[in-house]
């Protein structure tokens, strides 16, 4: 019998993606026949309503020394963590020597601005290359997974935090309640934990269900994260919808009792009730949805497929890898992915082992369409991608629905 991993009641998968690959594992053709496959369901406890992946993948596996991913990357994101970078500096204003942690810092493109600010900081981040590409920028960051142990360790050398911040992080963190403790450790008593994760509501609204995949072991919402961390004397204070990342929320934390929550919290709780993310039926409806786009798409790429029409993906998402393999999608029908990425270039999807080629490929002789992996980020790649569009070029999204245009 499967078990909530943070309640430990008895829970059953209310969907299954099949065997899936890591989301990043990016491979060479050699490493075809090595390649490591895992169930991918994700269930809904209905005890404290926490959507979570029944498989869990070990971590090693997924941050390493060649993580593929670089926040600096995307100029949208780094606009947003510089940003909220401001935010929490402000609220530090009054705080003699203030101290700032980052859980899954990357490579510092948040903990950058309170680095030359003269803040202290630190990042804490298991994945050599980005630990090391953020010292580079003068970020002070620990290469380690962030734990109840770590987080003592933290404090024993430099104190206990102001702040705490985490940025797409947590819901990569299989065991939630090392992380809670962590935290309870090394947050002072009226310091503030500000997070952000993929926000569970947005994810069944868009039927954005590539948002399931490996890296992400749970799915937030103000219930679900209430229920994780109040046995731990943590509450939650305050929730901000983000337009990051195809919808995500930001919420900030505290102690309980320390500060006052403000209506942020009462008005999602009541919109989560609304939408009925706490009913199991709400889970069963978006498993059907799910479904329904996996065949207009296939149907989509086929009959562009027997047109001779090129299509071409663009960005070689985590997401990606979700919606090729549970799609069924081959280099068939879709020649190659473009990605900015270099450790992916060269390189060959996991699992439907397309190609992923650079920008200049894409460039050099545009496809008739192109499907958009990144498609949380399509304003920004719209904007970038004008030559596309004038020479003809289609977009084709499946989220929220499967569109051609």
């Amino acid at each position: 019998m499967r078990r909530c991993r943070v309640c430990g009641s008895a829970i059953e998968p209310f969907m299954s993606f099949g065997p899936m690959p890591l989301a990043n594992g990016f491979l060479r053709a050699e490493e075809f026949a090595s390649e490591a496959f895992f169930d991918l369901e994700v269930a809904f406890c209905e005890r404290c309503a926490m959507v979570q992946l029944t498989e869990p993948v070990p971590p090693e596996l997924m941050f390493h020394e060649q993580y593929p991913f670089y926040t600096s990357g995307s100029t949208l994101m780094t606009a947003h963590f510089h940003r909220l970078a401001a935010e929490v500096a402000q609220s530090l204003a009054r705080e003699p020597d203030a101290f700032v942690v980052e859980i899954g810092s990357n490579d510092g493109t948040l903990l950058q601005a309170f680095s030359s600010g003269g803040t202290r900081h630190l990042g804490v981040d298991p994945s050599r290359n980005v630990a090391e590409a953020a010292r580079a920028k003068g970020v002070e960051t620990l290469c380690r997974f962030f734990d109840e142990q770590a987080a003592r360790e933290i404090v024993l050398e430099y104190g206990q935090a102001d702040a705490i911040i985490a940025c797409n992080c947590f819901c990569h963190v299989g065991d939630l309640h090392a992380l809670a403790a962590g935290i309870r450790a090394l947050l002072k008593p009226g310091g503030l934990l500000v997070f952000e994760d993929p926000y569970l509501g947005d994810i069944v609204r868009l039927t954005s269900y590539d948002q399931i995949y490996d890296e992400h072991a749970y799915y937030f919402s103000a219930g679900s994260v209430s229920a994780w961390l109040s046995p731990y004397g943590l509450e939650v204070i305050d929730a901000q919808p983000q337009a990051v990342h195809g919808g995500s929320m930001r919420y900030t934390v505290a102690r309980k009792g320390v500060h006052p929550a403000r209506a942020g919290v009462a008005a999602l709780r009541a919109e989560e009730s609304r939408m009925a993310l706490q009913a199991p039926h709400t889970y069963s409806l978006f498993r059907r949805r799910i479904e329904q786009s996996r065949e207009a798409l296939r149907d989509l790429l086929t009959r562009l497929h027997q047109q001779g029409k090129r299509v071409a993906g663009y960005g070689a998402t985590s997401k990606s890898t979700t919606i090729l393999n549970y799609c069924g999608i081959t280099p068939e029908l879709i020649e190659y992915i473009t990605d900015t990425t270099p450790l992916k270039q060269g390189k060959f999807s996991p699992g439907a082992h397309i190609p992923v080629r650079s920008p200049a490929a894409f460039h050099f002789d545009f496809p008739d369409c192109a499907l958009l992996f990144a498609w949380n980020h399509a304003e920004e790649i719209g904007a970038k991608e004008t030559a596309f569009r004038s020479a003809g070029g289609k977009w084709i999204r499946y989220v929220p629905r499967v569109t051609i245009e």
